[in-house]
């Protein structure tokens, strides 16, 4: 995708089909250079290389392992399916300046497959920080004040966070331990100060804002403003997934399940995942604007994978991993959704949605899976994932946790039903009807619709 980047911005304005082929291409090529890798990783093998030692312990390397290739797998599958949404989409709306969002998004998708193929922290963070920057101007697209606003709260959070709270717990790593390679069984000795771990272990969590843990969130409804396929780059692919992706990693692979059981630092982790779980299904509630809601509900969703983590028990750790991707996939429909609606009747709020499924039923129909598959209804995908972590509450003897999961899956139908109830149930005030008296159906085009059909079913299929 780096590649494709610069092809797109050679190509420029002149020929949007060709500009256009490059990203298709290069998203095709990706996952197919990805996913050519699975059988070696399936078989038990690593995947190593290693492009710079800038000093014996200090190696920019990658190293492609089970969990890493099952984030590369999901973000290069979507990035074709979000590339085909976008021009649907950009086309919808004759959105300016598309040869520089389809060159930042190229960018964006390199970063993200750095994050997921690095073998220590020093590349991951390089990564990671590559992520922030290439999707500041995705953010302020629209190049508006409140674009602008949007994007700035974006970087200062981001950017702010990690440079002064997970670089510094990357450099006290270092320099108590000399490496940073992930481990299956941390890095750190037993003569280390308890002390000092919990510290560099909160210092990782707070720089890891991504993750969009409480009170560090509001980044993430600020980015809102962005257009449609760029927040669905932000909750499913590529930013919020690299930061829950970098957790599991910090918990795993730095400090290792030993290690935090005998910190107990788990348990605090899990309350303050639940914590963001319940809140922010709350505030979701209260949204109208509907991409705001999925931006709540995106915060809420993502300490499902912190929270499982966090647990540190193997059902409560698989359930967080199937996460990733049963998220990525319910997620990104409901945004899909959300721009193919705007595309076609330029609405915004769920107040106005009235009828939508008759004049949209493709569309709406979508929805109602990915939204079925967020609240955790078999046979769905999201379904899987919470019967993980419930297990792993109970193996873990975190009762109270099985209630977090109870309340926050009435959260979310609470939030996300009477969505589906507006727009099927309720007549429409749309002017649609035609001579007939019935409502005519008018779908965004088959570019904004199939991508969403195929998530859709995909919760299905994972």
């Amino acid at each position: 995708s780096i590649v494709a980047a610069f092809f797109i911005v050679i190509t420029g304005e002149r020929t949007r089909n060709l500009r256009e082929t490059w990203t298709i291409l290069a998203s095709l090529t990706k996952f197919g250079i990805v996913i050519s890798m699975l059988p070696d990783i399936l078989s038990g093998k690593l995947i190593e290389y290693t492009v710079l030692n800038i000093t014996p312990e200090l190696i920019l390397s990658f190293r492609v392992d089970a969990l890493g290739i099952l984030f590369a797998t999901t973000a290069s599958f979507l990035w074709i399916i979000t590339s085909i949404y976008s021009i649907g989409y950009m086309r919808g709306l004759n959105e300016h300046a598309q040869t520089r969002y389809y060159a930042y998004f190229a960018i964006a998708l390199s970063a993200t497959i750095g994050v997921a193929f690095s073998a220590n922290m020093f590349t991951a963070f390089l990564f990671y920080e590559i992520i922030t920057v290439s999707t500041f101007p995705l953010v302020a697209h629209k190049e508006t004040e409140e674009a602008k606003k949007g994007a700035r709260k974006y970087l200062a959070y981001l950017l702010g966070t990690s440079v002064a709270f997970q670089l510094t717990a990357i450099v006290i790593t270092y320099s108590i331990t000399g490496n940073l390679s992930f481990s299956s069984k941390g890095v750190f000795t037993e003569n280390v100060s308890s002390f000092l771990l919990k510290i560099t272990f909160f210092l990782y969590i707070a720089g890891i804002t991504k993750a969009a843990i409480m009170p560090l969130h509001s980044w993430l409804p600020a980015a809102m403003v962005a257009p449609t396929p760029v927040s669905a780059l932000l909750h499913a692919v590529a930013v919020v997934k690299a930061g829950v992706f970098m957790v599991i990693r910090v918990v795993l692979n730095i400090f290792g399940i030993d290690l935090l059981k005998s910190l107990d630092l788990g348990t605090v982790l899990a309350i303050i995942a639940s914590f963001t779980i319940i809140a922010a299904s709350v505030i979701a509630l209260k949204q109208d604007d509907l991409k705001l809601r999925l931006a709540y509900s995106t915060i809420s969703q993502l300490s499902y994978i912190v929270l499982g983590v966090a647990l540190l028990t193997p059902s409560a750790i698989t359930g967080s991993i199937i996460h990733i991707v049963a998220h990525a996939f319910g997620k990104i429909t409901l945004f899909f959704t959300a721009g193919a609606v705007y595309v076609v009747t330029n609405k915004t709020k769920i107040s106005e949605f009235d009828g939508i499924g008759r004049q949209m039923p493709f569309t709406m129909a979508s929805f109602t899976v990915g939204a079925l598959s967020m609240i955790g209804t078999p046979p769905f995908a999201g379904f899987i994932s919470k019967w993980y972590l419930s297990l792993g509450a109970l193996e873990a003897k975190q009762f109270f946790i099985l209630g977090v999961l109870a309340a926050s899956t009435i959260l979310n139908a609470a939030y996300f039903m009477p969505i589906i109830y507006t727009a099927f149930l309720k007549e429409p005030k749309l002017n649609t009807n035609n001579k007939n008296g019935k409502t005519e159906i008018k779908e965004a085009s088959v570019l904004a619709v199939l991508p969403l059909v195929i998530t859709a079913i995909s919760t299905l299929l994972i």
